[in-house]
């Protein structure tokens, strides 16, 4: 995938994470991804692999903060590597109001992502 075409896969990611639409999300994954969320018991986060696992641990940020929004993204590109930055912002289930920066860093093969490698910024 050339630089352009990565940037509008990016953008249309984040229009489906806005919309919660994990099926959506899922088409621009390949069979065999990878997804390594900021939270875990690892260096890495939490790791899901392959397509089920990974579906499984994105629905956890919609099941667990039901009015996720990603805003000021900025989406960039270079080689296989896609990065978006963002602002969250959303309300876990016990009330608690999240308003954090991040970012996403994608690695394409044959025109779908094989990982998502998601950071976020402590918030104390």
């Amino acid at each position: 995938m050339d630089d352009a075409a990565i940037l509008e896969a990016l953008d249309s990611l984040a229009a489906a994470f806005n919309a919660h639409d994990i099926d959506q999300i899922m088409a621009f994954l390949a069979d065999d991804c990878q997804l390594d969320m900021p939270r875990g018991p690892e260096p890495h986060g939490s790791r899901f692999v392959g397509r089920a696992e990974v579906r499984r641990g994105l629905m956890t940020r919609f099941e667990t903060t039901p009015d996720v929004h990603y805003a000021d993204v900025e989406n960039f590109a270079s080689g296989d590597t896609g990065m978006s930055k963002w602002l969250l912002t959303g309300t876990l289930l016990d009330g608690t109001k999240l308003r954090v920066r991040g970012c996403d860093f994608y690695t394409f093969a044959d025109g779908k992502v094989i990982r998502k490698d998601s950071y976020w910024k402590i918030v104390s």
